[in-house]
């Protein structure tokens, strides 16, 4: 007879799922009600209410998809772009490939701007992208690279966006919640996030937030939707204005529970406050790391404080020191992928992972492992450059 699954207490500092805080593995514990019941309508309510705060917004169409992130990066996809459209895909890691298939998958052109993994974005070349391709309909782009720990500027690419009359779609699964991120204010008009990261939750929800000019566009579409369930005419028949809600799918009742307990979360703590607290911590760990001997891929004015990516000292085993860290410590962290696949370890710094215990554990950890594995790194002066950087 099988036995119940009871994991290891890890600690999770990889590129997602970040520590689920114990307010939301309990919230996950809750009776499960219906999904249309009244009480539910209510708390949807507030959910979507809350979002709009944590994405800086007054988007009406602004909701949580039913499922990953990568739903979410669907959902824009397959609502705004048809076959035969042109799409501006700006490529830095990995991400940005996954909008190169959608924009393919659909029939559509991705004309590609491409960039060395672990640069952010280059604005030039987009504009002349756009310039090259006066008929681009939308532009894509990452704003938080997780494959790589880059921050790509926003609020300037919205910009080049809509001077050449595109709209935009961004990926935001790594920096809702931990990094600066203004919808409204930046002109973003199609975004997407994930409740794993940043926001303490449990994978498998994709906060999504629609202008009025995506909405016009999805409006205006001269095919359908080619998915039924992602189909944003449909979903806002259920996640709509109105308290009676028609029945489009059976909606995720308790993970919905948990992700609004971290939206009362982020709102007690305060947005800008949860930025600075990743920006402190993520502060105190490159102070560690650096005394190690580490260094980071990333420019520091394009890095990201809540994705970590640093290199590996020569002749080091990764996979084995990673091995050991979770089988020794129940510490997570994470591989490079793609073109940064076995010369970075990714370091997450997300939503409740992103405290002193966690990095002090970090820390403390791999300059035992690589100390025994006999890598070239300086011992000692970690833990006391880690904790300056606290205090300063």
């Amino acid at each position: 007879m099988t036995d119940s699954f009871n994991p290891a207490i890890r600690t999770l500092m990889g590129p997602g799922p970040s520590d689920v805080h114990p307010r939301i593995l309990s919230a996950l514990a809750r009776p499960t009600i219906g999904h249309l019941d009244p009480e539910f309508v209510r708390m949807m309510d507030e959910v979507k209410s809350m979002l709009q705060y944590a994405f800086q917004t007054k988007n009406e169409l602004t909701i949580p998809v039913s499922a990953p992130g990568s739903a979410g990066m669907e959902c824009c996809f397959v609502n705004m772009v048809e076959a035969g459209d042109k799409v501006i895909v700006c490529q830095n890691g990995v991400f940005g490939g996954r909008m190169k298939e959608n924009v393919e998958r659909l029939g559509a052109t991705a004309i590609m701007v491409e960039d060395e993994w672990g640069k952010a974005v280059d604005i030039a070349k987009v504009e002349q992208a756009l310039k090259d391709n006066p008929d681009a309909k939308i532009v894509a782009f990452v704003h938080a690279e997780t494959s790589t720990g880059v921050c790509s500027d926003a609020k300037a690419l919205c910009a080049l966006a809509h001077k050449h009359d595109c709209l935009t779609i961004v990926d935001a699964v790594t920096s809702l919640g931990g990094s600066e991120l203004k919808v409204d204010e930046w002109g973003i008009d199609a975004i997407y996030s994930g409740t794993q990261k940043c926001l303490s939750c449990v994978p498998g929800l994709s906060p999504v937030s629609f202008n009025d000019k995506a909405i016009e566009m999805i409006k205006n579409r001269k095919t359908k939707v080619t998915s039924w369930f992602l189909d944003l005419t449909l979903v806002m028949g259920y996640w709509g204005a109105n308290a009676k809600r028609a029945y489009h799918h059976t909606a995720p009742v308790n993970a919905l529970y948990g992700l609004h307990e971290s939206l009362v979360m982020l709102e007690r703590e305060g947005l800008e406050n949860s930025w600075a607290r990743h920006a402190h911590n993520h502060l105190a760990l490159r102070a560690g790391f650096e005394a190690m001997g580490l260094e980071f891929v990333v420019a520091e004015a394009d890095r990201l404080p809540q994705l970590n990516a640093v290199t590996i000292p020569e002749g080091v085993d990764e996979a084995a020191v990673r091995s050991r860290l979770l089988n020794e410590y129940n510490l997570e962290i994470g591989a490079g992928l793609g073109a940064l696949a076995g010369k970075v370890w990714r370091v997450g710094l997300m939503g409740h992972s992103s405290r002193a215990e966690n990095i002090l554990l970090c820390l403390s950890a791999l300059e035992a492992v690589l100390s025994d594995m006999g890598a070239n790194i300086n011992v000692g002066v970690t833990i006391p450059a880690a904790q300056k950087a606290f205090n300063a």
